[in-house]
């Protein structure tokens, strides 16, 4: 066979005579002849792998024509990939001859065929272990046929781990390090095998694994098979890799978050700490302490709001993994966390660090000039002649409407303490009415003062009024003040019950009072509030409502 003269002499036809030779190694003499031979082999493989590793798979192809049908016989004979470190070094040679990107139908079968010698490299329900002579010689190991080539991927597996993790450390000897073509074909034939459980550290490896490229190395149908996989929970993988595959693909990303909103959206909300619980396991939360993954996330929760119309659902869910992310965000190593200005790039910073403040983190005495504070930073902020465009108006009141714990304990405050009303009212005012102007907004809050002087001989009166309001954004408002004057007023208990059904029944807001209720409920389990008969009403409740939404 003619060779470059750039390429080592490798006894190519005496191996590739061998290997037609051995077959399967199905005999007893090819099994003894096979075993000879298997250091010398395992020599020879390496010399190959260093020799057409550079060369790209057409060069690799025009040098050694019969490559193929070498590696594909080996591939086939157990003792052969059973011996040291001879399987990794196939599957390394065969990498060498994917082309990344066939021009022609002859490289597209070429890829096809490499991939099903992959997939029987390292899936060992493919091999055909019911050959007599083979399993008489395994079974002379002390190993049943499933065991040896479990044993075997798992070695194989392991033996790729430690190559691939070198190499990551050892990135500027370039003679010496993977090839991204390499690692990219490595990505594509894992695809098949994502959910063999043996090919877990693999896969983490890979996804943990940069290189000195600055394109993307692994395949996107890598990627997309773990994420699919991941969300399916049909595999497990450490949060690291998980975050470093939604940094690396941002398609991964978007998908995991439109799920968790559809797994959401298909439960009933009965509690918060259901939701709760299914946000964290999302691992979002968690992965949203890089500012970019937060952004983005952020993103698809705005869009998600917009597109129901501010469903008041949606926002309870955005308000809830806005704790968890903060929760994830403080338990974070002070030298890795990054600022404020990093997730709220175009927000007034002062504004944010007073609404990413726990309402737990400070002493109830404070929360009424904290939630002051916080409403004259807003309306500085409105007034502000930067905000020109309902686009902006939006920006600030979601901002706002994400961190929904220090909305509610405004309007607990209106009742539950002597605090100035009129900041407090322009604040719920401007959640509840954001489009409104300055003089449209007073308006809605002096028609909401009524409700902060109530006596409850006055209720009845004011539930009907209600029903006379014509703004839905006004009618959300009322309703919440009304809501929060039988939770926390004395004697409110009283009637709350009749009043709230009563509420419900006369206007389109049993999903807002219910998600009003289940956040209260959230809120009093983790804030240690002393309230229990507020609790139990709220409850019970909850009993009520649960049929009407």
């Amino acid at each position: 066979m003619a060779q470059d003269a750039t390429v080592p002499k490798l006894n190519f036809e005496y191996w590739l005579e061998k290997a037609v030779e051995w077959g399967q190694a199905t005999t007893l003499e090819s099994q003894k002849d096979t075993c000879l031979h298997l250091p010398q082999l395992q020599e020879f493989l390496h010399q190959l792998y260093e020799t057409i590793k550079h060369l790209g798979p057409t060069v690799a192809i025009q040098q050694f024509p019969l490559i193929g049908q070498l590696l594909g016989r080996l591939c086939w004979n157990p003792f052969v990939v059973g011996y040291d470190e001879s399987q990794k070094t196939l599957m390394w040679c065969l990498c060498c001859l994917y082309s990344s990107e066939p021009q022609n139908a002859v490289e597209l079968k070429a890829n096809s065929w490499i991939r099903s010698l992959l997939c029987h490299l390292l899936s060992s329900s493919n091999w055909d272990s019911n050959e007599a002579e083979t399993s008489t010689f395994i079974s002379a190991l002390g190993y049943t046929s499933a065991d040896y080539y479990c044993h075997l991927v798992k070695n194989m597996v392991s033996s790729l781990v430690i190559e691939l993790r070198e190499n990551q450390f050892n990135g500027l000897n370039i003679q010496e390090s993977i090839s991204a073509s390499r690692v990219h074909a490595l990505s594509i034939f894992c695809v098949p095998l994502i959910t063999l459980p043996d090919l877990t550290p693999l896969l983490e490896t890979l996804l943990l694994y940069h290189g000195g490229s600055s394109k993307e190395i692994l395949s996107s149908e890598f990627l997309e098979a773990v994420n699919e996989a991941f969300l399916k929970k049909k595999i497990s993988l450490p949060e690291s890799a998980v975050f470093s595959l939604w940094l690396r693909h941002l398609p991964s990303l978007e998908k995991a978050t439109l799920h968790l909103l559809d797994q959401l959206f298909s439960i009933q909300l009965n509690s918060l700490e259901e939701v709760a619980r299914a946000i964290k396991d999302s691992l979002l939360p968690q992965a949203s302490s890089h500012p970019a993954i937060f952004r983005i996330v952020n993103d698809i929760f705005k869009n998600s709001l917009m597109e129901t119309d501010g469903a008041s659902e949606v926002m309870t869910i955005i308000q809830v993994f806005t704790q968890l992310f903060l929760q994830a965000y403080q338990s974070e190593n002070k030298q890795l966390k990054f600022p404020l200005k990093a997730y709220f790039p175009y927000h007034h910073q002062p504004l944010v660090r007073a609404l990413v403040s726990r309402p737990f983190e400070l002493p109830t005495t404070y929360w009424s000039q904290h939630v002051k504070h916080i409403s004259d930073m807003l309306k500085a902020s409105i007034e502000d002649t930067n905000v020109s465009s309902l686009t902006d108006l939006f920006e600030i009141w979601f901002l706002v409407a994400c961190f929904g714990e220090w909305l509610d304990i405004a309007a607990e405050q209106l009742l539950k303490a002597a605090v100035e009303p009129d900041p407090v009212l322009w604040l719920l005012a401007f959640y509840y009415c954001p489009k409104n102007e300055n003089q449209q907004r007073t308006q809605t809050m002096v028609g909401n003062v009524v409700i902060v002087n109530l006596s409850l001989k006055d209720l009845e009166a004011a539930v009907h009024r209600v029903t006379g309001i014509e703004q839905c954004c006004n009618q959300r408002f009322t309703t919440h003040l009304l809501t929060n004057f039988l939770l926390f007023s004395p004697g409110g208990h009283k009637i709350a019950q009749e009043c709230i059904c009563h509420i419900t029944e006369i206007t389109d807001t049993s999903k807002e009072v219910y998600n009003l209720l289940i956040r209260t409920a959230y809120r009093f389990n983790h804030s240690g509030e002393e309230n229990q008969r507020t609790v139990k009403l709220v409850n019970e409740l909850l009993q009520k409502l649960t049929l009407k939404v």
